[in-house]
């Protein structure tokens, strides 16, 4: 059986649902992330010309994976960058990564709406019956 990678939205009233798949948690993560800026433009847009080193911990999975897209909300915001490629490792409920991307050009990504940031709602990170890690929440847009 072949698992797997990839990245999706979910609907959810006003707001929308990211989805990341992987073999590892990791992957799940880093194509979370790819759903998070998916929201906002189009990835094949953003090219990864500079990176930036992140790092959260929490007392669980579920909540880790809010902290990370809420840590890349703010490097976004702060930055004035998207980001589309992103490399995660965690252990021990501590996340390091690297994102890259490039900075904001309106005419060229276009962005559709502002994340505001990762909500616990649907929030979930588990591993599915044919072992594909699955992580997702709600963003609020």
């Amino acid at each position: 059986m072949q698992r797997e990678t990839g990245w999706e939205h979910f609907e959810h009233g006003a707001d929308i649902g990211v989805r990341g798949y992987g073999e590892t948690m990791a992957e799940a993560f880093s194509q979370g992330a790819r759903a998070l800026t998916a929201v906002i433009t189009d990835l094949e847009s953003v090219a990864a010309v500079e990176s930036v080193h992140v790092s959260c911990s929490a007392p669980d999975d579920e909540l880790l994976f809010t902290d990370w897209l809420n840590a890349i909300v703010y490097e976004m915001a702060v930055r004035n960058m998207l980001f589309s490629r992103f490399e995660v490792n965690i252990k021990d409920h501590a996340l390091t990564a690297s994102l890259w991307g490039e900075a904001v050009n309106l005419l060229k990504h276009r962005p559709v709406v502002e994340v505001k940031g990762a909500t616990y709602t649907a929030l979930k990170v588990v591993q599915d019956e044919q072992g594909r890690w699955v992580a997702q929440c709600v963003v609020d847009v």
